[in-house]
């Protein structure tokens, strides 16, 4: 009996670390997306939560070789508008999103809340959808981006800040600058024409409509 518990705690340990491999399907969208910026927002503290996410130990934007392929596309697309892409989030483990939910369920945690939730009651952010149990991004086809100029000069213009959970940053939203709604639409027409489908509550927010894996959650380590 003891050896039988061995090798099922064995084979138990094996399929958790085959499961905490990256797949061969994925690859760092810097390497396949010329010029790419990579801000991974969750590798550090400038995020809604305040400090390093669960899951990412390095600063990379891994994707599924379809998504970056789009990606790719779409940074073809916007050269002649002197413009690039800038990720901010890209594969998300799903220890990751469980992190988020720990957080949304602490209301004593309120630190950041005038950065990125100004006018919304931290109890409402899983009803009005900005915090979710299950992340899109754990499938490996969905990012999180937005536009800069490739000759420097600054980020421009998007209306809000990346994860400022409010309509505001809704793309359907009118109560932003012209600029700022003339960039949010040159971004999701871009992505549109690589396949992306975009969120109807945040600008930054577009996943693969082919996706490689459209009913798989991944929980590997950014590494």
């Amino acid at each position: 009996m003891q050896v039988a518990i061995a090798l099922l705690l064995l084979l138990l340990t094996s399929l958790s670390a085959q499961a905490q491999t990256m797949p061969a399907e994925f690859v760092d969208a810097a390497t396949v997306v010329d010029g790419l910026v990579v801000d991974m927002r969750y590798f550090g503290a400038d995020n809604f939560v305040g400090k390093r996410i669960d899951g990412y130990e390095a600063p990379r934007c891994l994707l599924t070789r379809r998504a970056a392929a789009a990606l790719s596309a779409v940074q073809r697309d916007l050269v002649g508008h002197g413009l690039g892409l800038k990720v901010l989030d890209c594969y998300r483990p799903t220890r990751a999103v469980a992190h988020f939910a720990r957080w949304a369920r602490d209301l004593a945690d309120v630190a950041r809340k005038a950065d990125y939730y100004p006018d919304i009651d931290k109890r409402n952010l899983f009803r009005l959808g900005y915090i979710a149990e299950r992340s899109g991004h754990s499938r490996g086809s969905t990012v999180d981006i937005t536009l800069v100029q490739r000759s420097g000069g600054g980020d421009p213009d998007m209306g809000t800040p990346f994860d400022f959970f409010s309509p505001k940053s809704w793309p359907s939203d009118i109560s932003v600058g012209n600029m700022a709604r003339r960039n949010r639409a040159l971004l999701a027409a871009a992505m549109a024409r690589a396949g992306f489908q975009a969120y109807a509550k945040e600008w930054w927010h577009f996943t693969l409509r082919n996706e490689t894996f459209p009913a798989r959650y991944f929980d590997f380590p950014v590494r």
